[in-house]
């Protein structure tokens, strides 16, 4: 048995300590997951870890976003898991440690949308409902909000509540609409660029900080970084056409069928996000109001100044999504969460 602390407050000055923690107690709980595999859609190997606590009667499953790795993840999981929850993260088809499909490993790219969708889908009915838990929670960013909102339209009974950062129901675009549709219409009939690089996008490459558009996090920009450039079996440049093709369609779908979607939700929006549109999570929002059951204060909640990666900004900003997230899951748990400082290996 192996001891960790937690207080909340620790959100809003770790950055100060942020080397510290993360050799020291984040390290420590890193060596204790469980990690795994199942084969999803297409024969394609599907990752995933687990944190799992025999104090634990509920979990938090997480879905992350584009290019994105359970590598990238332990942060998350360390508080999550302190404050009381098991969790698991798997690894999208195409990115982390999941099988790729392309020769090039850096384009993302994916068949069709609704194979993550299947992949996650298979995960949970494997991996997650077995383990009998009394709640069962989801927690998604960006592309992952995606998925999980696909996931939530066929099986809305599956988690007792969903919280969406940042989700992607729309792509903030550097042309109008009606361009890029006819663009992307015009790559899908020539195979060779179909499945090549977006225009503007390549290979994964090392941005510098002060150019990024993604977090204001100094610290945890550079972390995320180093995963990349430690495994560069995890890297993932740019989408491939089919790709952005896919996920736009994607989009337009969970809007139209938001209606099947009756899962408690709450939906974070980043304040200065230049990655999704968020005109998208109002449409969403909007569309689950009309048909009788609203996200939690029927609107999408804004942090303030937060950029796309609202799990990995700046303590203050964390904090107030981390918090918004633990208050909205403990209202289907009947109490409050508490801390839970130990965890079995």
């Amino acid at each position: 048995m192996t001891s960790f602390t937690l207080s909340t407050d620790d959100w809003l000055t770790r950055e100060t300590q942020f080397a510290a923690f993360a050799t020291g107690p984040l390290l420590d709980f890193w060596r204790l997951r469980e990690e795994g595999e199942f084969i999803g859609v297409g024969g394609v190997p599907i990752r995933f870890v687990r944190f799992c606590s025999a104090r634990h009667q509920r979990v938090v499953v997480v879905s992350p976003g584009r290019i994105e790795s359970y590598v990238k993840y332990p942060e998350v999981a360390y508080d999550l898991f302190q404050c009381g929850y098991d969790v698991m993260i798997l690894d999208h088809r195409g990115q982390g440690r999941s099988g790729r499909l392309l020769a090039d490993t850096h384009r993302g790219h994916v068949i069709n949308f609704s194979d993550y969708v299947d992949d996650f889908t298979q995960f949970y009915q494997q991996e997650v409902k077995p383990r009998g838990y009394r709640q069962r929670f989801a927690l998604a960013h960006s592309m992952g909000g995606a998925i999980l909102a696909q996931f939530l339209a066929r099986q809305p009974q599956a988690f007792d509540a969903a919280a969406f950062c940042a989700p992607m129901f729309g792509i903030y675009l550097p042309m109008p609409g009606w361009m890029a549709n006819r663009i992307l219409d015009w790559a899908e009939k020539h195979p060779k660029v179909r499945e090549y690089y977006a225009i503007g996008t390549g290979q994964w490459r090392p941005l510098p900080y002060v150019v990024n558009v993604l977090t204001h996090s100094r610290e945890r920009y550079r972390r995320c970084l180093r995963y990349y450039a430690d495994y560069p079996e995890l890297q993932v440049g740019g989408p491939t056409y089919h790709w952005v093709r896919e996920s736009l369609q994607a989009g337009r779908d969970i809007i139209a069928q938001a209606a099947n979607i009756t899962t408690p939700l709450l939906l974070l929006q980043a304040g200065e996000d230049r990655v999704v549109d968020n005109r998208s999570h109002q449409a969403f929002c909007q569309a689950l109001s009309e048909a009788g059951h609203p996200c939690e204060g029927e609107k999408p909640q804004v942090i303030e100044g937060a950029r796309h990666e609202i799990l990995f900004e700046r303590d203050a900003m964390r904090a107030e999504a981390l918090n918004a997230i633990l208050r909205f899951f403990a209202q289907h748990l009947g109490g409050t969460p508490t801390a839970d400082h130990s965890i079995r290996g």
